[in-house]
């Protein structure tokens, strides 16, 4: 992956996060549930993602290579691992209906794929095109994607090889920005996603994440 993120990172080390963080505003939070916790000073409320300021973009271009004299994997181009849980409803339309729960979006697909555990930034991609062929759409009319930014690369190389405008892509921000809360990411990036569609008043929108061993899901989603 290094080799690879070094042929579109080169020319700006972190030009993926330094792009994006710049975008997070407190939209972004709708979702995130307050918590209450209780200290020996009184109760502090927990309402805002600390991840994002934590980020020094003057400190940006002399980060040290993570992984190999070099290399080109930094923490500012890598997601942080940060805490997080989530939760979501999903039901069938008739349940919804008759219970007056609201019903934001629809399910209209999702796919898999799996490739060379080495090359897991870029399974994403077939596992998008997989899902475009299986639900009968044209990449043109899905309004906003949202790919997981594991690393910085990773939608780099989406956008690269999908050819999608970088306008369409993790508008509110990215996993460098926002962090990436192993277990809870698959629901963050789809909420972000259907926040970022309800704000902007589109339609359609395609929610991807990549896997260590080599594998990528994919999931499409349209408002009703």
């Amino acid at each position: 992956m290094d080799i690879f993120l070094h042929s579109l990172l080169r020319r700006c080390p972190s030009n993926g996060p330094c792009h994006r963080h710049p975008l997070i505003h407190p939209k972004t939070y709708d979702p995130c549930a307050a918590v209450t916790l209780k200290t020996r000073k009184g109760e502090v409320v927990i309402r805002e993602d600390e991840q994002p300021k934590n980020a020094r973009p003057e400190k940006i271009p002399h980060l040290k290579p993570a992984f190999r004299e070099g290399g080109t994997v930094t923490p500012a181009n890598s997601s942080s691992i940060s805490d997080g849980a989530a939760a979501l409803i999903l039901t069938t339309r008739s349940h919804a209906e008759a219970n007056g729960l609201p019903i934001r979006a629809v399910i209209k697909g999702h796919a898999s794929h799996a490739h060379a555990p080495g090359w897991f930034a870029t399974a994403p991609i077939p596992a998008a095109e997989k899902l475009l062929k299986k639900i009968d759409w044209e990449k043109d009319v899905v309004d906003l994607w949202e790919v997981n930014e594991a690393f910085a690369v990773v939608p780099m190389a989406f956008m690269r090889d999908m050819q999608i405008s970088r306008d369409k892509m993790n508008v509110n921000g990215g996993a460098c920005a926002l962090g990436h809360p192993i277990g809870a990411s698959g629901a963050r990036i789809l909420v972000t996603l259907l926040n970022a569609m309800e704000t902007r008043d589109v339609r359609r929108g395609v929610a991807t994440i990549c896997i260590g061993g080599g594998e990528g899901t994919a999931i499409a989603i349209e408002r009703t």
